[in-house]
């Protein structure tokens, strides 16, 4: 371990100096200063504190390895986020998964003149601001997490984490047109979920 005195907290454009030159002290503040944002990202995708962790560890050896290709002028969270959220699709890939449960059971039913065959009230509220409410969260989350996975996923990745169909499909192995399809079916069957418990069926 170094005897150097650990440095003041560093600004971005700092940050991004320590890292492309590889100081290991940079990397200590840079762990210290966004390990605890990337373990949230890492749980929510895989849903268990241990592989979350682990995810969180292999994310930032793998941002050290690739420190070279960090663009200074890029947000060193948004360049962590990245390769957080690749980490823990990389472990849940690797993840003994049970098949699937279709989604059509999740999704609303519709009648023969195409109207809701549940009429609830307009949802339009993003998912993300659903979630970041106090009352409801938790329900969110619970909706969210009995999507199934390839739905789940898509979902929090455009909705929660931000990407944009491209990321999202380049991460997933998949094409854009089918990050779209999922995300479309996946919204239906979360307002389908949810939308009772806030606000209510009408008469």
């Amino acid at each position: 371990m170094s005897d150097r005195p650990a440095p003041p907290d560093l600004d971005e454009a700092a940050l991004a100096r320590g890292i492309r030159d590889g100081d290991s002290q940079v990397f200590e503040q840079v762990v210290r200063l966004y390990g605890p944002r990337l373990l949230s990202v890492t749980r929510r995708i895989l849903r268990d504190e241990e592989a979350a962790r682990d995810a969180v560890q292999d994310a930032f050896v793998s941002a050290y390895r690739s420190r070279k290709q960090f663009k200074a002028d890029s947000r060193v969270s948004t360049w962590l986020h990245r390769i957080a959220v690749n980490a823990a699709l990389m472990k849940l890939r690797s993840q003994r998964r049970k098949p699937e449960t279709p989604i059509e059971g999740l999704l609303p039913e519709f009648t023969e003149d195409g109207h809701h065959a549940d009429r609830f009230v307009a949802w339009t509220e993003p998912a993300d601001v659903t979630v970041s409410r106090k009352e409801t969260a938790e329900s969110v989350r619970r909706a969210i997490d009995r999507l199934p996975e390839s739905y789940r996923t898509v979902l929090l990745l455009r909705d929660i984490e931000g990407l944009d169909t491209e990321e999202t499909a380049k991460m997933l192995k998949i094409t854009p047109n089918a990050v779209k399809i999922r995300l479309h079916r996946a919204r239906m069957a979360l307002r389908a979920l949810i939308a009772p418990s806030l606000q209510g069926a009408q008469p």
